[in-house]
């Protein structure tokens, strides 16, 4: 038995143990509590290996975002930045000779060294900042960066600025139908919403950010959150960026769309001996020699000697025996070397006005911008770089316009205050998945009033944007949880048009076949969930029915635009369209109502779950791209990428999801670990106080 003094040493010492462990176990235990004030950047990984950055300047701030992204997109940023340099082919072969020929046409690493000495004193000192900490972790041996790779180092504030001209010019390029020797056809889109108070169920403003990119290459996302004394953020950048172009924090948050407008023109030329007609008068083309070198399958190098030649209107490409010339709004006329910068201060905005006077600076060339905010504000802007044209519609400027009248050659953009918009409009609600301006809100726009060369006056809002309007118009007030719902809605509105029309008709003409593809289709939900039967079916069906004819009797009427377009043109013809999708599918699957999820998979690296979803001109607000059959299986590559659902309560209430994961490294535990999330259409709560952070936090990175 103890006596009672042994029993009060222990109790004593226990004592002095336990203040040891509270004294310095914390400080000890990962990660440490808030500092009062900070004095050295930080950056603390949390279990999705989203980087929350620290830092007590933005000049650190920046320099951390660039060790940060190099961090879990090494081989990606630096493969971005030989190309932006249009030195691709030089280090990695043969496969990026195309995209150097692309940035040698169009000049754009001259015009990045142009438009870095342009920078703000300031902000210069963020990009070096930035390209500081890439060189910081790369040239570091712990590393592991490879050989190749580490050919791109060092780079620099230009590197940076030529890539995200580079980034920008390819939607700008792709959104302009420029295919020619220029462009791969990726599809681009997204959606985005922002719902006022008097539209929410529990009162506060709220945003859906939903991106619609592909899931590799230079539009992969990284998902971060930036904190220093000038600036607070959460959201997603496009890697080797330094700036999040869609975030949040406590006041507001923004995010993009791709809009309608043609920031591309082409020119066809008229040909004249050596050079091309312009006015009557003969002019010679400004010409100069590009060497590309080219690596070769046994490491050595070739040069190709690219002629370029440039008009009045712009850099000139060969197209099926014909010259044109291609206008680029910011890079032949205009500038947007202030893009970055005019992000960097959307971010630092404290209110509405403040938001506004960033966008007044027009240097994003693109892009609808949808805002809400904890005032209860809500702004979609239809910005960008748009010529004034003076001359012909917008279905005249999609395609090739007469290069020989000087007429045609825009040097002048519309402002801030000429280009649509809509702020706290009596709806409640903006809204776009990348139609015309028109439909942004209600009552719909009239386009009439707005230049003809804009944007499609007559044009319709696709199905994709039509179900998003029926879900934002459908309920009086919306909830946090019901505008998560509807951001995974795979409800086709194409189907919802057309469905009844068709399965009357297939009994109209009979047969055993189409009798049985009816029953599929009057029994499917008319979704594309992982469980739906008769998806599959009817997208077969579409894929017919839609080719070189428009199938549809009754047009689009925007008295009735959430009924129209609709009915069948050619009802036998559809039936016959939807026995043969039938017959295809039997004999592919063994039946013809196979769930959707069991072909098209949700499938990265170790990863395999059963995909929801599909492609938007089905009328899918759950944006889902699939690539080409293999095994008789889809794989996901593309859709839905950075999600966020945000109401702008007090707190904070916030959903994330980056669908492919936060690295594009197949060997990182976050390559692809959120595709479970995907496929169970969850979104993960966003950790943005910092309690929630340390909480959650599994690695702690010091950046000097």
């Amino acid at each position: 038995m103890q006596s009672p003094i042994l029993k009060s040493y222990k109790k004593i010492i226990m004592n002095i143990f336990l203040v040891l462990v509270l004294t310095f176990g914390i400080s000890l235990a990962f990660p440490p509590p808030t500092p009062t004030s900070q004095s050295q950047t930080e950056i603390l990984w949390d279990s999705w290996g989203v980087p929350h950055i620290y830092a007590p300047n933005d000049i650190s701030l920046f320099k951390a975002f660039g060790w940060a992204q190099m961090h879990n997109h090494s081989k990606l940023l630096l493969h971005d930045y030989a190309l932006a340099r249009g030195r691709g082919a030089e280090i990695y072969g043969q496969v990026d000779l195309v995209s150097d020929r692309s940035v040698r046409l169009m000049g754009l690493y001259a015009i990045a060294q142009k438009w870095y000495s342009q920078q703000s004193p300031e902000f210069r000192a963020d990009l070096d900042a930035f390209a500081q900490g890439i060189n910081q972790y790369g040239q570091d041996p712990k590393s592991g960066l490879d050989s190749v790779s580490r050919k791109i180092l060092p780079v620099d504030g230009v590197d940076i600025m030529a890539h995200t001209i580079r980034v920008v010019w390819h939607f700008q390029r792709d959104l302009s139908h420029i295919k020619p020797n220029l462009s791969n056809g990726e599809w681009l889109g997204s959606n985005g919403w922002a719902i006022a108070p008097s539209h929410s169920a529990d009162g506060h403003a709220m945003l859906l950010a939903n991106p619609h990119l592909p899931w590799n290459g230079e539009r992969t996302l990284f998902e971060a959150q930036l904190t220093s004394p000038d600036y607070q953020g959460y959201g997603s950048a496009v890697v080797g960026i330094p700036i999040l172009s869609i975030a949040f924090n406590e006041s507001k948050g923004w995010t993009h769309t791709v809009n309608t407008i043609n920031p591309c023109s082409l020119y066809l030329l008229t040909q004249d001996g050596k050079g091309y007609r312009l006015d009557g008068l003969h002019h010679n083309f400004s010409t100069h020699v590009e060497k590309i070198k080219v690596l070769q399958p046994d490491g050595s190098l070739q040069t190709e000697d690219f002629v370029i030649r440039s008009s009045l209107q712009g850099p000139v490409i060969e197209d099926g025996g014909q010259l044109k010339a291609v206008r680029v709004a910011g890079l032949q006329c205009g500038s947007y070397a202030g893009a970055m910068e005019e992000w960097w201060k959307m971010g630092q905005a404290n209110n509405l006005a403040e938001f506004q006077s960033a966008l007044r600076s027009m240097q994003l060339p693109m892009f609808n911008t949808i805002y809400a905010d904890v005032d209860g504000n809500i702004l979609l802007f239809d910005g960008g770089l748009v010529p004034k044209k003076g001359i012909g519609d917008f279905a005249f400027w999609t395609q090739p316009v007469p290069g020989d009248d000087s007429k045609m050659i825009w040097t002048d953009f519309m402002d801030y205050d000429s280009l649509p918009k809509a702020l706290n409009p009596k709806s409640g609600w903006v809204q776009n998945s990348n139609s015309d301006p028109w439909y942004m809100t209600q009552p719909i726009l009239d386009g009439r009033t707005f230049p003809p060369a804009m944007a499609n006056i007559t044009g319709w809002p696709s199905y994709r944007e039509q179900r998003g309007i029926r879900m934002l118009t459908e309920k009086k007030n919306i909830s946090f949880d019901q505008l998560i719902t509807d951001k995974f809605s795979t409800r086709s509105e194409m189907a919802d048009h057309l469905v009844d029309d068709l399965v009357a008709a297939a009994k109209a003409r009979g047969g055993s076949t189409l009798l049985h593809a009816a029953g599929v289709l009057q029994k499917w939900d008319r979704c594309f969930d992982a469980e739906s039967r008769g998806a599959i079916l009817f997208q077969a069906w579409k894929n017919r029915a839609f080719g070189s004819e428009w199938p549809l009797s009754t047009p689009f009427d925007a008295a009735h635009f959430l009924e129209t377009p609709r009915g069948f043109a050619y009802p036998g013809r559809d039936a016959q369209f939807l026995e043969d999708a039938a017959k295809e599918i039997e004999t592919k699957y063994g039946r013809i109502d196979i769930p959707w999820g069991e072909v098209h998979r949700f499938q990265r690296g170790k990863f395999n779950f059963p995909a929801n979803g599909g492609s938007p001109d089905l009328g899918i607000f759950r944006s889902i791209w699939f690539d080409g059959e293999k095994n008789e299986k889809f794989a996901a590559n593309g859709g839905d990428s950075f999600i966020a659902a945000v109401e702008f309560s007090k707190p904070l209430k916030a959903g994330v999801l980056l669908t492919y994961g936060n690295s594009s490294d197949p060997d990182s535990s976050h390559y692809a670990d959120q595709l479970e999330l995907d496929s169970k259409k969850e979104l993960r709560p966003a950790w943005f106080y910092r309690k929630d952070v340390e909480a959650h936090a599994v690695e702690r990175s010091a950046v000097p």
